[in-house]
């Protein structure tokens, strides 16, 4: 072996180990003979599991949409491959780079359940689904179709698009608490046209945690041959599923929300046959037409993110995904079964539990969304996002598998008093 050799086979070694968690590995295991509902409400399980996250006592975060803070064993590995990578400097940049981060892409594209010649790392949902959505061959006259409720940014560069080349946006108003998954599907089969060459959904719409029925609205959508496009910000590594079961074609999703990896890492999944129809953002030479690595050219950018997110992957394959899901449905159901029939209150997310899971959507007849998020900082110490627009009018309770029952009793009791006094 000579000197480069080694020198390229150390580094590797050095930036792309996994730490192990052993402390947490035997706690779970210990707990792997209980079934996993009963797991989901046994408090001093998730207690011991809090341990590995450093929290602010100033308050209950109850927003852990926008993203996930690392538990300290990720955190302790973001740090060390930072050190790393500065350490190496260019050499690192100009040697392993590339080949650590497929190294995470696979890590990523395993949990998906996918190729990994199917899966790239980006750095957030918001790059890979505008990838797709600005990457397609519009024409004037084209349309796609999607919902007021989907996200800001992706909505805003549909508009962009339709500005550009002269394809119409056809614009849906998802019913917020539907008897069926029919309903749902009838919805965006009644929009499409012989002019419509894109249906985006969302997987779990982010303002009211609404999971869509997103298999039978891709079997519905391609039996007219129009592709789907699926974002899956909030979905990914909080509900158990793999992409090819829903059938869609693309599916993009921001990485430091549920998998907890460090702000700045995404990723996108391009179903085998649709590279070549999307064109990318950065020029990319010299790669073929269906490699999936010609849309992946981002410039410089900061490695040590990417080198966490197989730290990440271990994390949450050692808690598993059955359990994190069954977690966190169970502490959404724990307080919005206690509120609902409450004649204050509006919530503005599904009634069947099948439907949503820790993202839920609450009011307060009378108050503003605003008004009702800086009262419970400000007064309850509880931290929550306001949210007012596209028919949905509350905060967004989004708790983390480090929440307990204690947290989610003191954001309960807000709701015991009458508008007006909260």
């Amino acid at each position: 072996m000579n000197k480069r050799t080694f020198l390229k086979n150390s580094a590797m070694l050095g930036l792309g180990s996994i730490i192990s968690f052993p402390a947490i590995s035997k706690m779970i295991e210990a707990a792997n003979h209980m079934p996993v509902e009963a797991l989901a409400a046994d408090d001093d399980f998730w207690r011991k599991l809090r341990g590995s996250y450093k929290l602010k006592p100033e308050y209950i975060n109850l927003e852990n949409g926008y993203y996930c803070i690392m538990p300290r064993e990720i955190e302790q590995a973001y740090l060390r491959h930072i050190m790393d990578v500065n350490l190496q400097g260019a050499y690192y940049m100009r040697t392993v780079q590339f080949d650590n981060k497929a190294t995470a892409a696979r890590k990523v594209a395993e949990v998906a359940g996918v190729s990994p010649e199917e899966l790239i790392i980006t750095r957030n949902t918001t790059e890979s689904l505008d990838l797709v959505i600005m990457g397609m061959d519009w024409k004037p006259g084209d349309e796609a179709i999607m919902a007021e409720q989907d996200y800001g940014a992706m909505l805003d560069m549909f508009k962009q698009v339709s500005k550009r080349y002269g394809m119409v946006n056809k614009v849906l108003s998802v019913p917020m608490d539907p008897k069926t998954d029919e309903e749902i599907v009838a919805l965006y089969a009644n929009a499409i046209t012989g002019n419509t060459r894109l249906l985006m959904i969302s997987h779990m719409i982010n303002i009211t945690g609404h999971i869509l029925p997103v298999r039978k609205i891709c079997d519905m959508a391609h039996s007219h041959g129009v592709p789907v496009l699926v974002d899956g910000a909030h979905a990914f590594a909080h509900l158990d599923f793999k992409i090819p079961d829903l059938h869609c074609d693309y599916y993009g999703t921001s990485l430091h929300k549920w998998l907890s990896v460090p702000i700045g890492a995404g990723a996108l999944y391009v179903k085998k046959g649709n590279t070549g129809k999307v064109w990318p953002i950065f020029a990319e030479g010299g790669k073929k037409e269906e490699d999936i690595l010609r849309l992946n050219h981002t410039g410089t950018h900061p490695p040590a993110t990417d080198l966490t997110i197989t730290d990440a992957v271990e994390f949450y394959q050692m808690i598993g995904a059955e359990k994190k899901e069954t977690r966190l449905r169970y502490l959404q159901n724990y307080w919005t079964n206690k509120v609902r029939s409450l004649p204050h209150i509006v919530l503005n997310t599904p009634t069947d539990p099948a439907r949503s899971c820790a993202i839920a959507n609450v009011g307060i007849k009378g108050m503003k969304p605003a008004d009702m998020a800086k009262t419970l900082l400000d007064k309850y110490k509880i931290y929550t996002v306001a949210i007012d627009g596209a028919g949905v009018h509350g905060c967004r309770i989004t708790p983390n598998v480090y929440t307990t029952t204690d947290d989610l009793e003191d954001f309960r009791a807000v709701y015991q008093y009458p508008v007006g006094r909260v």
